[in-house]
């Protein structure tokens, strides 16, 4: 069954319907209260290395090329476990995978969307 996955900025107010809320940044968003962001989990380990996170810099001409490169990282026995982790705890369920970046559409949570719902 694929999943229903939803993409949204950490900082907007939680939707009644995000059903699963997972923050998927490696770092804590600034300015972000743990209580008000309203989170199941927070899944480090699915995020991109930091190395990688710093290489983007979420420049918007660059993220077909982040996108590959995540995609690798994600291929790693790492990647794969932090994927299966994500996906088993959110079978048959609404999916909102929350990051603190401010283009959401040209993010980690973005290129994790696809790759979910591709499975």
């Amino acid at each position: 069954m694929p999943l229903n996955v939803w993409v949204r900025r950490v900082q907007e107010e939680p939707g009644h319907n995000d059903g699963t809320r997972v923050l998927v940044d490696r770092i804590w968003p600034r300015g972000v209260k743990k209580a008000d962001a309203a989170l199941d989990d927070w899944n480090k380990d699915v995020a991109p290395s930091t190395e990688l996170r710093k290489w983007y810099g979420h420049d918007p001409e660059k993220f077909e090329e982040f996108a590959r490169k995540y995609r690798s990282e994600l291929d790693s026995d790492e990647g794969r476990a932090a994927l299966e982790k994500l996906k088993d705890s959110v079978r048959g369920k609404r999916l909102t995978l929350l990051s603190a970046t401010k283009d959401i559409d040209h993010s980690q949570a973005a290129v994790l969307a696809r790759i979910l719902e591709e499975s």
